[in-house]
């Protein structure tokens, strides 16, 4: 079953003219659900990596299990204000003004490989701003890794003249 059958396009969300790719379907169907994850863990079993980093908050949802199945540590990046403890920023910007994500300042250590997991890439902004963020707490991204690419929008594009590498399971065409 390819995956991508079970995400909903859900025209004009949230705002005229967008098409909101919708992986809750994908989400609450099992047979799509472990695919997913058991694709990303074929990916990435070999792979040296010490932790996984999800974004706020589709990320989490993905990120969680891949870590569980191949044996390592999770790390959310959160919106501002919602870390417990002590945390790193990052601003960035986004179409109608700008945006903070955050890390705990131990979440990683010096030269730790991470691999960035998310639901999905559109412009890129704030997949950036989590690579910054986990470069500033002396984190390496091996990898940035999506259900979901949105080419035309640009964010692979910006993630690769960053020097990282970006992976996604399926792509959509226009925006």
């Amino acid at each position: 079953m390819p995956i991508k059958s079970l995400i909903r396009t859900v025209p004009h969300y949230p705002k005229q003219g967008v098409m909101f790719r919708d992986i809750t379907p994908l989400l609450k169907d099992p047979v799509g659900l472990r695919i997913t994850v058991d694709e990303l863990v074929r990916r990435y079993v070999d792979a040296r990596i010490d932790k996984i980093a999800g974004i706020e908050s589709r990320g989490f949802i993905l990120a969680a299990p891949l870590a569980y199945a191949l044996g390592k540590g999770f790390v959310p990046i959160r919106k501002r204000g919602k870390l417990p403890a002590e945390t790193i920023g990052h601003d960035y910007e986004l179409e109608y003004g700008t945006d903070r994500i955050e890390i705990h300042t131990d979440a990683i250590e010096k030269g730790e490989r991470v691999l960035l997991v998310d639901d999905l890439i559109a412009t890129g902004g704030t997949a950036e701003a989590a690579c910054k963020l986990i470069g500033k707490i002396g984190g390496e991204i091996i990898e940035c890794c999506f259900i979901i690419d949105l080419p035309d929008l640009g964010g692979r594009a910006r993630l690769e003249k960053h020097g990282q590498k970006v992976f996604a399971l399926c792509e959509f065409e226009g925006d």
